[in-house]
């Protein structure tokens, strides 16, 4: 597919927009007080694949943080800020690669400046975020009510007050819990301005729900080429949403790291525990970022023949099954082998 044209920004070692790989976001949800625990999660975060680290900083002592977490995590770090100019001067002379503030929200011109130009003298971005409630007062005035068309106007208005300073390091994102008017307003702030965008749907839920609304929103926008970095907002451990991120880009082909899973729905045809042994191998690999596909497949009609495309997969019979590559039949092996066999075969690819 083609990928919608932006200028890009760096946060940290990872470059948004532009041609740049689509990132996979998350936040710490670890009180920010709790500077260990916090970079434990940090941790865990980048383990699971998180490209950008995202860090409530409430107050000047969440400041902390910054080179607590940075001391341990090489992922490029995101300061959350609302209202307070003074907690985005003090996170970048801590280090932040990033700050999520919106001008609007931080007092007159001045105070803008001197985040903007702060920002600039240390290349550190900006991302502007928005969402139905926060609109300002004469954007609603405009629409009556929060609109799509609403949303980007919010967005791009306070990226104004950013470009009156000479500041164009800018993300911006447009979050609505509702699908449909997330996918309009980022359609619509796509067409009206070449700044990379943050995709999301906001208050997604639990994972069950907030997977489904955002694999439904996100992938209406990527497909259509929009779309540079993301986060699955999952009401859940943010390690879930760093997979559940990387898992949709995998699915749309948009990114080639870890292993790529199709597995049958079973049938009456099924003579193995197949639902037991997909589980089980989807949990094993979770973490290989080998690029391959694998495939786990109930039994011979729809097995090497279905599934032929498949690096590496199996196949099942009665009380056994078959190991396969490419479609061709490698050998048969016992139920209780098969998923060591493949693993094995795996190891060795």
């Amino acid at each position: 597919m083609e990928r919608r044209k932006t200028r890009q920004v760096k946060v940290g070692k990872i470059m948004i927009g532009g041609d740049a790989d689509i990132s996979v976001q998350s936040m710490l949800n670890v009180p920010s007080t709790d500077i260990e625990g916090s970079v434990k999660q940090a941790k865990e975060l980048e383990k699971a694949g998180c490209d950008i680290i995202r860090i409530a900083v409430p107050d000047m002592d969440a400041v902390r943080l910054i080179p607590a977490i940075k001391k341990e995590v090489s992922a490029p770090l995101v300061a959350d800020i609302h209202f307070d100019y003074k907690l985005a001067l003090e996170s970048a002379a801590a280090g932040i690669d990033k700050i999520r503030i919106n001008p609007g929200n931080i007092g007159d011109d001045g105070k803008v400046k001197l985040v903007a130009d702060e920002c600039r003298k240390r290349n550190i971005p900006i991302r502007i975020g928005v969402n139905s409630g926060s609109l300002e007062k004469h954007i609603l005035a405009k629409y009556g009510r929060p609109t799509p068309q609403a949303l980007c106007d919010s967005a791009l208005y306070h990226a104004s007050l950013l470009e009156k300073f000479d500041f164009e390091d800018i993300v911006l994102s447009m979050k609505s819990s509702d699908v449909m008017f997330m996918k309009e307003a980022y359609t619509l702030a796509a067409q009206q301005c070449d700044y990379p965008l943050h995709l999301g749907v906001t208050e997604a839920g639990t994972e069950r729900m907030g997977i489904i609304k955002s694999a439904a929103g996100l992938g209406a926008l990527l497909l259509n080429g929009i779309g540079d970095t993301i986060r699955v907002s999952l009401t859940d451990d943010p390690v879930k949403e760093v997979y559940a991120g990387r898992d949709i880009l995998k699915a749309m082909g948009l990114r080639k790291d870890g292993i790529r899973f199709i597995s049958c729905p079973t049938c009456g045809r099924t003579r193995i525990d197949l639902i037991s042994i997909a589980k089980q191998a989807e949990e094993m690999l979770k973490d290989c970022d080998k690029n391959i596909t694998v495939a786990i497949m109930g039994c011979v009609v729809n097995g090497p023949g279905e599934a032929r495309e498949a690096d590496i997969g199996i196949a099942g019979g009665s009380g056994n099954g078959l190991i396969f590559k490419k479609g061709e039949i490698i050998r048969k092996v016992p139920e209780d082998q098969l998923l060591a066999e493949l693993m094995k075969e795996i190891e060795q690819m």
